[in-house]
């Protein structure tokens, strides 16, 4: 993985080591689990109050994304299912159901690495992450470590043809 001495506008050092973070999140997915290779952490003032990563295949659960996790492990430490001025990191584009989860929980920002071409729900293919249509709003920042986020993926699909 690459670590540029400073990353590109918007993003800052923080920013670059929590998705350094997320990105060791996915490479446990994918290492210890055998699981898609998505990893996330939650932020609020500069502590990480929530990790997940995909363990949909090895729980029986198609809930079990990263995003779900990292929402599910701050709720707990807690007490809230509000995580208000909080920022989730993810390696990938959170997808539709991850999206009205960060929603719903009224996270602030999200930052996440690849584009998801397939679900991406941050404007990829569906805009439920960006829609003015809901009563909250998130702000959302894209592409650090993407190049990263995107070869753990695509080495670990070519791994299983």
């Amino acid at each position: 993985m690459s670590d540029p001495v400073s990353p590109p506008p918007p993003f800052d050092a923080a920013d670059a080591a929590w998705m350094r973070r997320a990105l060791e999140l996915a490479a446990h997915a994918r290492d210890v689990d055998g699981e898609v290779p998505v990893g996330a952490v939650l932020v609020v003032d500069g502590e990480a109050i929530g990790e997940g990563w995909n363990r949909n295949i090895g729980l029986h659960d198609a809930s079990a994304h990263a995003e779900i996790l990292a929402l599910r492990a701050a709720g707990q430490r807690l007490g809230n299912h509000r995580l208000p001025g909080s920022t989730l990191y993810a390696t990938l584009e959170p997808c539709a159901m991850c999206a009205m989860a960060l929603i719903h929980a009224r996270v602030a920002r999200v930052v996440y690495a690849a584009n998801d071409p397939k679900t991406g729900a941050a404007g990829s293919v569906f805009d439920t992450l960006v829609s003015p249509l809901h009563n909250h709003r998130v702000i959302v920042e894209s592409g650090l470590y993407a190049d990263e986020s995107a070869t753990l993926l695509r080495d670990f699909f070519r791994g299983r043809r």
